[in-house]
């Protein structure tokens, strides 16, 4: 193996290719998950949603309704940072448009029009583009004014709010008052037209709310998921049905296991053209070798010795490999992170372990060469050279 150093380095080479690929690459899948659970979106960690569960037999009409105080009840539970009823209305063929000139659609569109308490722009974490949201005083006057999503701006036409502009429902006039920018918690309001619940009661006959929009402190959703019905209907919770998010453990188990999975499979790729690289050379060497074999041979040395010396040179080089992929990979995780500003995290097993399944690779990839150096005989061996 010193007689060759340039055959070494390059033998090596295939395995410090496939251990290093092996240990970034489930190095980055750990950092990766770790990044991913600890950047968990808020929005949905913090997110929870109560409504009633449907009759049985008749889709989409409650078994119970939701009272329109229920933000209040909820919000003096510890751990709610805001809470709001939202709902969408029935407007039947009631089409939503703005002045024709700006418009250019005369008949309007058939956008989704939703009702919603004070609270429920802060619940689903609602940013505004410009204007404001509405209040409590608007609720309670039945204010003729509305927010629009984005998408419901941009197809009504209106980008600012400074002159007052109206929209139609039917043959309705709504002033607006805000337009949203990006909404967390429910998507379906960035195309929706959204009036206060007061309005939605004098304008639609709203009944109830549909839903209760839930944003609690970190960590706190389960807790408040368990106690939001008991708070709403204390009297018979179990016609509320509640939507959590998951435990953010499961969430960080499914992460990492389908991630390890995926680059676990990269990493056994590269192991494998490493093993083939030790294997190949290592052949390559015993046909070269053979009347060094066959001179050892006939001074005396078993099969056995034959095989082990290229056992030995085979893990060896493997070893080599493992010991300086594994460094390689480490400090590309190392690398990667410190770019990213993450935190690297790397099993301590697989760091420690990787040498020996270098050398464990190179045990495998150099059998069938040694055991073909171990069977040439002596005065084959001699014949040749």
């Amino acid at each position: 193996m010193a007689a060759r150093p340039t055959r070494l380095i390059l033998t090596t080479l295939g395995t410090v290719l496939g251990i290093a690929a092996l240990v970034a690459t489930v190095g980055l899948g750990q950092t990766a998950s770790g990044q991913i659970t600890q950047r968990f979106d808020l929005a949905a960690a913090t997110r929870v949603v109560v409504q009633p569960e449907e009759k049985g037999g008749q889709e989409g009409e409650a078994a119970t309704q939701l009272p329109w105080d229920a933000p209040d009840r909820i919000q003096r539970l510890n751990g709610v940072d805001a809470a709001g009823t939202v709902s969408t209305l029935d407007v039947g063929d009631d089409l939503v448009r703005s002045v024709a000139a700006l418009d250019g659609q005369k008949d309007g569109h058939a956008l989704k029009v939703m009702a919603g308490s004070a609270g429920l722009f802060d619940a689903v974490r609602a940013v505004l583009r410009t204007g404001r949201f509405f209040d409590a005083g608007h609720d309670r006057r039945a204010d003729k004014v509305v927010v629009l999503g984005k998408h419901a701006a941009s197809r009504l036409g209106v980008n600012r709010v400074d002159s007052q502009p109206a929209v139609f429902i039917g043959d309705e006039p709504y002033t607006v008052i805000g337009i949203l920018d990006s909404v967390s918690g429910r998507a379906e309001l960035n195309d929706a037209v959204i009036m206060p619940n007061g309005t939605a009661k004098t304008a639609y006959d709203l009944e109830s709310p549909d839903a209760v929009e839930i944003r609690t402190q970190v960590g706190a959703a389960q807790l408040i998921a368990g106690q939001a019905p008991i708070a709403i209907q204390p009297n018979d919770p179990s016609t509320l049905n509640v939507d959590a998010p998951p435990k953010q453990g499961a969430v960080r188990k499914g992460v990492e296991s389908d991630l390890n999975a995926l680059f676990l499979l990269l990493g056994a790729v590269a192991l494998l053209v490493g093993g083939l690289g030790i294997a190949n050379v290592t052949l390559l060497s015993v046909l070269e070798r053979i009347s060094e074999i066959g001179l050892r041979r006939a001074l005396g040395a078993a099969r056995r010795h034959v095989a082990i010396q290229f056992l030995v040179e085979s893990v060896i080089v493997g070893f080599l490999g493992g010991l300086l992929g594994t460094a390689v990979g480490v400090l590309l995780t190392v690398g990667v992170s410190w770019v990213r500003d993450w935190t690297p995290i790397l099993d301590n097993r697989l760091a420690f372990g990787s040498p020996l399944l270098g050398a464990f690779i190179g045990l495998v990839a150099g059998t069938y060469p040694a055991w073909k150096a171990s069977a040439i005989q002596p005065i084959t061996a001699l014949r040749g050279t």
